[in-house]
């Protein structure tokens, strides 16, 4: 790249996530733990998707993501007969989010210093994202509809950037565990 071309800010800023050692302490903090429950073993490569070929995090998220936009959708433009039908959404996609996340350390825990700071932040939006479906959940629970779409939506803009980090991670950076055969080229 000429000394004229810039990057998009956010392709700057990623590269900059990246190289964040500050957050290797964090990561340091984490990997014991995630090593011993989702990385090893059996557990390991059930949570890869060894079985199935290539990561099984991606289909996860795809659950995760659709039931919460979904909820969403529901919220602007469903009326008051999809209430309780965005309620079970926002369940469902909570109910999701345990695998989902274990998968999703398990292919962490294979990736390289760079990924892993990443990683870490991925998982602390992904965190915040949890918890504001979470009380999106208990304010429609409890009647509270209004309030409950509003914490979603502010759910889905958490989502939104945990998304793009995983995207990065599993496009970008080629995050993913896969069947040796995927690796070959065709002749």
């Amino acid at each position: 790249m000429s000394s004229v071309e810039k990057l998009p800010p956010h392709v700057s800023a990623m590269l900059r996530l990246e190289e964040a050692d500050g957050l290797d302490r964090a990561v340091a903090a984490v990997a014991p733990v995630v090593d011993a429950a989702f990385a090893t073993g059996w557990r390991g490569r059930l949570l890869r998707g060894d079985w199935l070929g290539h990561a099984l995090h991606p289909l996860l998220t795809d659950v995760v993501i659709g039931t919460w936009t979904s909820a969403t959708v529901l919220d602007a433009v469903g009326g008051d007969d999809s209430r309780g039908a965005a309620r079970t959404l926002v369940g469902v996609g909570l109910a999701a989010v345990g695998p989902t996340a274990w998968t999703g350390w398990a292919e962490w825990s294979g990736s390289g210093p760079r990924e892993q700071r990443v990683g870490v932040v991925h998982a602390v939006t992904n965190g915040a994202a949890i918890g504001l479906y979470g009380a999106s959940y208990l304010s429609r629970r409890r009647g509270r509809h209004a309030s409950g779409a509003a914490l979603a939506l502010a759910g889905a803009a958490a989502m939104g950037a945990a998304a793009y980090l995983g995207g990065h991670l599993s496009t970008a950076r080629e995050v993913g565990s896969r069947h040796p055969a995927f690796e070959a080229t065709a002749a």
